[in-house]
């Protein structure tokens, strides 16, 4: 069974492939405009090529059965015709379910007939990074919403749900909401990086405006957006799912334990 990882120089894709290998695959393709970036292990095939160039498509398709679908939205209804077309049967998308920017991923790769499994997943641990700069700088860390609270996935967790998937069968259909295994708040996620750091770092809570003008240098026009996104959370907090360890066999990552391996972040 031929494998085929589309966005495969990315983070969450680079991923998708180790855990590829690890679970027994033998004939994986990485999509990859970039391979020279990603340090592919032996044995990988390379298509080069990208999902918003469609023409180098056809061929990355050619011979594949299952796809792992990265989430790109300007081109994802010409994508799935085109791996149709190739005879794949199969496609694993990261996605995201009516109030995100992604569903329409879903609903393309539904509306193609070929097999499909939808993994939505919400907030990273990796966003955490976004405070990297204060707490280099400072043990005062300034939010707008402390007591906002979700359950932040690691990446790595969605790429081995995505190898498991793609490996194994039962899973066509299915729609895994994926986050991390607990539900905690801003707060809680700044002391974490803090006992990781061997620091103790507090919050200083902003207004909504500071927020959004300390955000704009890296996010621009959707610092507005992504503060407001946070403040739904105070008083809908996302609530955690066992989805990973469903799937997988072996639990999701925690916030304290990403802190603890991607230290290095902070420092």
């Amino acid at each position: 069974m031929k494998i085929l990882v589309t966005g495969a120089t990315g983070n969450i894709g680079r991923m998708v492939v180790d855990h590829l290998l690890a679970g027994g695959a033998t004939d994986v393709r990485a999509l990859s405009n970039h391979p020279e970036r990603a340090g592919f292990p032996a044995g990988v095939e390379v298509a080069h090529g990208y999902l918003r160039r469609l023409s180098s498509l056809p061929a990355a398709f050619e011979g594949v059965d299952r796809v792992y679908l990265a989430p790109v939205l300007e081109t994802v209804n010409e994508v799935v015709e085109l791996a149709k077309a190739a005879g794949v049967r199969q496609i694993v998308d990261l996605s995201g379910d009516a109030s995100t920017d992604w569903q329409p991923i879903a609903k393309a790769v539904e509306g193609s007939g070929l097999d499909w499994t939808h993994l939505y997943a919400g907030e990273f641990s990796e966003n955490a990074a976004i405070w990297a700069d204060q707490i280099k700088a400072s043990d005062e860390i300034r939010d707008p919403y402390p007591d906002a609270a979700n359950a932040p996935i690691a990446m790595d967790d969605i790429a081995r749900v995505a190898a498991k998937v793609l490996l194994t069968e039962g899973h066509a259909g299915e729609t895994y909401e994926l986050t991390g295994p607990e539900t905690i708040t801003r707060a809680e996620k700044i002391r974490a990086i803090g006992a990781a750091l061997g620091r103790d770092l507090t919050v200083v809570q902003v207004p909504r405006d500071e927020a959004i003008r300390m955000l704009e240098p890296a996010m621009g026009q959707y610092a507005e957006w992504y503060v407001d996104g946070i403040a739904s959370m105070v008083e809908h907090p996302q609530r955690a799912t066992t989805a990973i360890a469903d799937v997988t066999g072996a639990p999701a990552t925690t916030f304290a334990q990403w802190a603890r391996d991607d230290v290095e972040l902070f420092r």
